[in-house]
């Protein structure tokens, strides 16, 4: 990609990243027996959040996703006749949520943010049922991510405490029989997914390490966006400065340990440490600046940028000055389009619509989950994922040949 004739970089919108995914998703959500289902719960009157939630029904229709808007709260429209009754913010959310959950009808669930701000709206968040969060904003989601931990067995969703069995690292982006893609924060999977798309991750190198090289700013350090977005690129092998409001840290992937007698080893994953650089200095050497801080007065002045860098503006207000583009070869002003794909993209891995197909040899029974046109509920996943778990059993996973569910043989 050139700048233009005037010697500028190149302004790239979010359009060409999203189509280079719209695709990929009809095509796995046409290959489903049936269409998911995905709710959005929309629990304020705020202008932002209404565009959002239309926005995701248009983008669901176009892919032949079923969309549900429950609206409640101040989100709640007075029909014409009814009696003035005023509606709080998020009045009911809590309730939507837990018969979204208890749906074995509903695939996926959304909630559009921000509704009280805070540790009030995390709490919400771990409402959602792991098994249906198509966000990637439960606290299992996010463990998962800073561990660098990208496959799971939709059984460990329902665990109270983090795994501890030693994982190994993966060479590719398939999952191992038996697991599932951890499902990953739209807008930092969306940011991942655009840096890919204009070649700051070099597909030469080994499946999670092709960030390795590569020197990234961050500002922001929220659980939502900021922090997520820099250990998944540190994850990758990124030098990441993570700027806040007062200080910056320095992300770096962490060796395997080689304490053999350690009784807890992890994955190689981001490891924060302090840095003594001023912004002005991270910028000054950073291949990618991405910046999502949600204020319209902040900006990140274009002569502290490296001469050549990659700018992504994630925040609804515009973080980079005007002529980001005399010294950025690349500026990406907006990342929405690609963040609702990603969030279509999850409804078709989420643990909710996995189909098993195992078989379970064993002295007096066989089981087999057929794929072909059986969705198994969120319990019944869990359950099979338990029995599969069992220290009795021994389990090949294998294609099944039935049409039908299960077939239980003596």
């Amino acid at each position: 990609m050139a700048p233009d004739a005037a010697g500028k970089g190149l302004l790239l919108k979010a359009d060409p990243i999203a189509d280079a995914f719209h695709a990929e998703v009809k095509d796995a959500l046409a290959a489903s027996h049936r269409a998911p289902t995905l709710i959005g719960i929309l629990a304020t009157d705020a202008s932002p959040s209404r565009f959002y939630a239309e926005f995701t029904r248009k983008q669901c229709e176009g892919l032949g996703v079923r969309f549900i808007l429950k609206e409640v709260g101040s989100a709640v429209k007075q029909k014409e006749g009814e009696a003035d009754e005023a509606r709080s913010n998020g009045e009911g959310v809590e309730e939507a949520i837990i018969e979204a959950n208890e749906d074995d009808d509903v695939d996926g669930i959304m909630v559009y943010y921000p509704i009280f701000g805070g540790r009030q709206d995390h709490y919400l968040q771990q409402i959602v049922s792991p098994l249906k969060d198509v966000e990637g904003l439960h606290s299992k989601f996010h463990y998962n991510l800073y561990h660098n931990i990208r496959f799971i067995t939709p059984a460990s969703l329902t665990s109270t405490l983090p795994s501890t069995k030693v994982t190994q690292p993966v060479i590719d982006d398939i999952p191992p029989p038996g697991t599932v893609k951890s499902i990953i924060p739209c807008t930092p999977l969306g940011v991942v997914k655009s840096l890919e798309y204009i070649g700051v991750y070099n597909k030469i190198l080994t499946y999670g390490d092709r960030a390795y090289g590569k020197t990234v700013t961050v500002i922001n350090r929220s659980e939502v966006v900021g922090r997520p977005l820099a250990a998944l690129l540190a994850n990758d092998g990124a030098r990441v400065f993570s700027v806040d409001l007062d200080t910056i840290q320095e992300y770096t992937k962490r060796p395997r340990s080689s304490n053999a007698t350690s009784a807890r080893q992890y994955l190689p994953h981001h490891t924060s440490h302090p840095c003594t650089l001023s912004l002005e200095e991270c910028l000054a050497i950073s291949d990618a600046v991405i910046s999502a801080v949600p204020s319209a007065s902040y900006k990140i002045k274009t002569e502290w940028l490296k001469e050549g860098c990659v700018c992504v503006n994630v925040a609804a207000d515009k973080n980079f000055e005007k002529d980001v583009r005399d010294k950025a070869s690349i500026y990406i002003p907006a990342v929405g389009k690609v963040t609702i794909l990603m969030l279509l993209r999850n409804l078709y891995v989420v643990p909710h619509r996995v189909f098993c197909s195992v078989l379970f040899p064993c002295a007096t029974c066989c089981i087999a989950v057929s794929r072909a046109g059986v969705q198994c509920s969120a319990t019944t996943i869990v359950l099979l994922h338990a029995f599969i778990s069992s220290p009795f059993l021994r389990v090949l996973v294998v294609p099944s040949v039935r049409p039908h569910g299960f077939i239980f043989t003596s």
